[in-house]
């Protein structure tokens, strides 16, 4: 690692075992990120820490969709599709326009399947006057295949059709913590939390490994899937409040471009999607409750077997030895014996007997209401008068000036820098110096360039080459190994000595 990455995780440790913060944030996911940014942007002194890497758990290895949720309709949560459409617009044309793209979805009605045509159009027409949009419908099998080429059309009776978008999720939820760091906030990955410091019966902070004491007036659990282990810091009695859901995702090539994704009905309840994302087809997901170690959640051959076999149904020619990458995430979803498919998608919150707010669960899509929602709790003891809820842009999504670098760049590539740093990009080519060598593609099947490399190091808290290739650029859900692409002196591998024995230790 040079030098500077080597002083922003130096300038944060330093920060952390030395100044007196309002707020400390235990989980540097979505939720967590996205609570530090608003607290940050209100003025408060804010630590933010991680037991592994930003995104490392389930806001990397979500569906990537920023959706409305249509069906949570069928499950009558029309609340929640009303907050996620809202939360869509604002992400989509202020907060994250780089990272959020519109994108129309079929859903394909077959021949005995679970809906009929006239429930689904109802239901799309409420979905679409929910979102405010005009698109919605019923299209015939021959105009939905013009959409979607490799659509099955064997007993196809036709597809609704509807608007959400998709997302890189790693990448909007590193946003989020570049905004809370570039607000004043001290952010530290691979900082595990060993206990909680309470005083007068009040937590106080934290122990955090190789900082020591890390002091605050007021502390967020919002660890995910680790949530009930940090309340177990604060109360060793603490009952178990969440249920964890196992979600899987496989990745193929996408040989023809399609303009639409599918949603893909798979009884009363249950979806699977097939969704063109970063040039690839993004397949899944599986849904079945996990109550194993977080940090131990892998995919098995029979996840790929059924995620497959749940898209062939609507799409031709997948098959297991095409998959190019997998991921397996999981979802915090309040306690209770529902099935976890029909369990609602609600945020679970509690207070703590020594005053630790935890929070969890919800929906990607709607992580700044829950962060508004969480500091709006919060605001008695953070002294806030008032909580400013209009959204505003997170770092990479103002305009793009114009580059003689960026326009020098092949357009596959450029297109590529520009979604995922926004007016950053410009910043990722500057610290290039010049160097033909770091406009270079690092894989044939990757718009990616060795300049990302340098700069996930320098300016965007990577520690370990799986930070890179799986979070900070698409190449390990392209099947890119890193093997594949360490050569010529490129910066891979372990940023600091024995930082990702971390990964080990505590939530």
């Amino acid at each position: 690692m040079d030098e500077p990455a080597v002083d922003l995780r130096d300038r944060a440790s330093e920060r952390l075992a030395s100044e007196q913060f309002d707020l400390l944030v235990i989980g540097g996911g979505i939720v967590g990120a996205g609570i530090a940014e608003a607290a940050a942007r209100h003025g408060l002194a804010v630590a933010l820490v991680d037991r592994a890497d930003f995104g490392g758990g389930t806001s990397s290895a979500s569906s990537k969709l920023i959706h409305g949720g249509l069906r949570y309709l069928r499950l009558g949560d029309v609340r929640l599709v009303r907050e996620a459409h809202t939360e869509r617009r604002v992400l989509m044309n202020v907060v994250a326009p780089h990272l959020v793209r519109r994108i129309p979805f079929l859903l394909p009605l077959y021949r005995g399947g679970p809906y009929r045509p006239a429930t689904v159009q109802a239901g799309i027409w409420l979905y679409s006057t929910l979102a405010r949009e005009r698109l919605g419908g019923f299209v015939s099998p021959g105009r939905a295949r013009r959409s979607v080429p490799d659509l099955r059309v064997d007993g196809l009776r036709g597809c609704g059709v509807y608007s959400d978008a998709w997302t890189h999720d790693a990448r909007l939820c590193l946003a989020n913590v570049r905004g809370a760091a570039e607000a004043g906030a001290a952010v530290l990955n691979y900082a595990a939390v060993e206990a909680l410091r309470v005083e007068r019966g009040r937590v106080t902070g934290a122990e955090v490994a190789g900082i020591g004491p890390v002091r605050a007036r007021t502390v967020v659990n919002a660890s995910g899937p680790w949530v009930d282990a940090v309340r177990r810091l604060e109360d060793p009695r603490a009952a178990p409040s969440v249920r964890l859901s196992k979600g899987v995702h496989a990745l193929v090539d996408l040989a023809r471009p399609w303009s639409a994704a599918l949603t893909i009905p798979r009884d009363a309840v249950r979806v699977t999607f097939a969704v063109p994302w970063e040039g690839m087809l993004l397949l899944g997901t599986t849904d079945t409750l996990y109550d194993g170690d977080p940090a131990a959640v892998a995919v098995t051959e029979r996840d790929v077997a059924q995620v497959v076999a749940e898209a062939e149904t609507a799409v031709e020619g997948v098959r297991p030895e095409e998959v190019r990458a997998t991921f397996a995430g999981l979802r915090v979803l309040p306690g209770g014996a529902d099935e976890t498919a029909s369990a609602p998608r609600e945020t679970v919150r509690s207070i703590g007997r020594a005053g630790m707010l935890t929070i969890a669960g919800g929906k990607l899509t709607t992580y700044r209401r829950i962060a508004l929602d969480a500091l709006e709790e919060l605001r008695p003891q953070l002294g806030l008068h008032r909580l400013d809820r209009r959204p505003q842009p997170l770092p990479g999504a103002r305009r793009v000036p114009p580059s003689r670098l960026l326009a020098g760049l092949d357009a596959p590539v450029r297109s590529h820098l520009l979604h995922l740093y926004g007016s950053h990009a410009n910043e990722v080519l500057a610290d290039a110096g010049g160097d033909d060598g770091q406009l270079r593609p690092l894989h044939p099947r990757a718009p990616e360039i060795a300049a990302q490399v340098a700069y996930a190091y320098r300016r965007e808290w990577a520690v370990t080459a799986e930070d890179v290739l799986r979070r900070r650029t698409t190449l390990a859900l392209r099947g890119v190994e890193l093997s594949e692409v360490q050569n010529d002196g490129l910066l891979f591998g372990e940023g600091v000595e024995g930082v990702a024995s971390a990964d080990a230790a505590g939530p």
